[in-house]
């Protein structure tokens, strides 16, 4: 067994608790921000609680890449290990019922909805902040909880070119080049985690919950603090040039280039240095801290024509012993067999009990004393809400009477549904407004 796999193995009841032991999250958020961040919080030991409508959450019924598992589809198996789930019809008097009594129990209550759902559905923040006043509440919107943009759709890409960021590369006269990843998503996850710890961090000191909002447009542009910076203080024009250079604010050559059999990354050499490796004669007479911005689209251009000569691995040898920063351009594949990344144990594996064998990105941080674990994998809709609810103190005839009524929903490993069937799409607006609208 390796070290990542020993990770995610079940815990260890000799083992010291985990940093949030005892921190009670109700995650009532949808598709990647609410939830990556929400799992984060479970990777650190906080009991997370995956309130979901009867029919599930929106990411169950849309599957990334199209991976759509035996059970859980992939996407939604990324981003809700470490949860149990309960599945609760909030427009039920009587589910709403069990979400407040659940909010007297929880230190943190974590939601995405479209700016005044949370209010129409009755969990808005001075609503359940009368209900438990230590309660960090977590509100994520697409573009802020009021102003002009509030019923914008907080959609990934649409904020990636929002945010300027696409146009701090590439080249003048092309198309924007979005990132490859959900990136403003996966920003405003670590965001949200950030947030949670501040406010926790505040109530142990004072006892007071608080409100915590983040909106997707502010969070990925402060993760620009340097460029943006560079715009507004030192008036520097954000200016694309004809060569697909990978940041204009970035002296040349910067990007990737060609080469016989793949591709090679290049940053902010010497010009001098790099004129004598890769036999360039017009480098050698240039001046690097000026030329290579009054001239970043020649030296982009002569240094793609000189790599495109040789092999990637040739070049790596041969500007490495130079000094010269470079490294290779990884797929999927690539990364997942780096010998580094095997060395960090940067992916774990574990058993699903529906979906197999998962292998996954583990953890991003690295705590000595209380690390993060995997104790469960990602649950089916509803597969802990007869166990929540008992806890709450419900009697196993209360919770089958709320199920064949439908007020919540259970579904078992064994692929027995009771209440409301778990595994149904969603099919309709109403339906997509009961499981809760996305940022």
């Amino acid at each position: 067994m390796t070290d990542a796999t020993a990770q995610a193995a079940p815990a260890d009841s000799t083992a010291a608790p985990e940093v949030l032991s005892g921190i009670r999250v109700l995650d009532c958020s949808i598709a990647m921000a609410g939830p990556f961040a929400a799992q984060r919080l479970g990777d650190l030991g906080a009991d997370v609680i995956k309130v979901e409508p009867t029919t599930g959450e929106w990411q169950r019924h849309a599957a990334a890449g199209g991976a759509t598992g035996n059970r859980i589809n992939v996407s939604f198996l990324s981003l809700n290990r470490n949860k149990r789930s309960i599945a609760i019809d909030l427009k039920a008097a009587e589910g709403k019922e069990i979400l407040y009594d659940l909010v007297k129990t929880a230190d943190v209550f974590l939601q995405n909805y479209r700016p005044g759902v949370a209010a129409r559905l009755g969990v808005d923040y001075e609503t359940l902040r009368a209900l438990n006043p230590s309660l960090v509440y977590v509100s994520i919107s697409g573009y802020g909880e009021d102003g002009p943009y509030r019923n914008r759709p907080g959609q990934d890409l649409l904020l990636q070119a929002m945010s300027g960021a696409m146009l701090s590369s590439g080249s003048r006269g092309h198309a924007p080049t979005p990132a490859g990843q959900y990136l403003v998503d996966a920003v405003t996850a670590s965001t949200a985690f950030e947030g949670v710890l501040a406010a926790l961090f505040h109530r142990e000191r004072t006892g007071q919950g608080q409100l915590v909002s983040i909106n997707m447009l502010d969070a990925i542009t402060t993760l620009q603090m340097q460029e943006l910076s560079v715009f507004t203080v030192g008036k520097v024009a954000q200016t694309r040039g004809e060569q697909p250079h990978a940041h204009v604010y970035i002296r040349a050559p910067y990007g990737t280039f060609s080469t016989t059999d793949g591709y090679i990354a290049l940053a902010m050499p010497d010009l001098h240095t790099l004129g004598e490796v890769i036999g360039e004669p017009r480098f050698l007479g240039m001046d690097t801290e000026t030329d290579s911005w009054a001239h970043r689209d020649e030296i982009f251009e002569k240094t793609a024509a000189r790599l495109a000569t040789e092999s990637t691995e040739h070049w790596l040898t041969a500007l490495g012993a130079a000094g010269i920063w470079a490294g290779p351009v990884y797929d999927y594949q690539d990364l997942v067999d780096d010998e580094q990344i095997i060395h960090n144990g940067t992916f774990i594996e574990y058993e699903h009990p529906t979906e197999g064998l998962v292998k996954t990105p583990g953890f991003p941080y690295k705590l000595s004393e209380t690390p993060a674990r995997i104790d469960r994998g990602a649950p089916l809709a509803g597969e802990h809400t007869r166990e929540i609810l008992v806890e709450l103190g419900l009697g196993d005839d209360r919770v089958d009477e709320l199920l064949g009524a439908g007020v919540v929903a259970a579904d078992t490993i064994d692929g027995g549904a009771s209440g409301a069937q778990a595994g149904e799409p969603v099919t309709d607006a109403a339906a997509a407004v009961a499981a809760g609208e996305r940022a």
